[in-house]
């Protein structure tokens, strides 16, 4: 009994210490658990804020996205293929596509497909030169 007495042992006041450091570390652990859900929150609406919403009409023209080319991979391989006209665009974003020159049509899901920015009539001609065969000039 004189060794608690002289190193001031009392059990009541050390249970009280540990239960107010048990209370402090609970604390902490809430402030860090509402920073972290108030840091997604943030993240999810810088996020979601860059998000576009794409929606398409009848007669849009789309670009296909083409997960086969993720396969065989390309630096310069475009994995977007078309343009495609939209014939009908159906509820749970399912898209009916018709091919360029008019043939076929094919449902797609939407997510699949982006909006065509350039025009119809964009095609040119492109001139071939061919540099093994090319006439060498002459000097005389």
């Amino acid at each position: 009994m004189w060794a608690l007495k002289k190193l001031n042992l009392d059990w009541a006041e050390a249970a009280n210490l540990r239960m107010t450091q048990l209370n402090e570390m609970e604390q902490l652990r809430l402030h860090a658990y509402e920073n972290a859900a108030m840091y997604k929150e943030r993240m999810k609406f810088v996020h979601d804020k860059k998000i576009l919403k794409r929606e398409f009409k009848s007669g849009d023209l789309v670009l296909l996205f083409n997960s086969r080319l993720k396969l065989f991979p390309g630096k310069l391989k475009s994995k977007w293929t078309g343009p495609f006209k939209v014939v009908i665009v159906s509820p749970y974003v399912a898209i009916e596509l018709e091919s360029e020159d008019g043939t076929r049509t094919f449902k797609v899901n939407g997510q699949r497909v982006k909006h065509y920015l350039g025009t119809t009539g964009e095609k040119h001609l492109v001139e071939q030169i061919a540099l093994k065969d090319s006439p060498t000039p002459t000097t005389e």
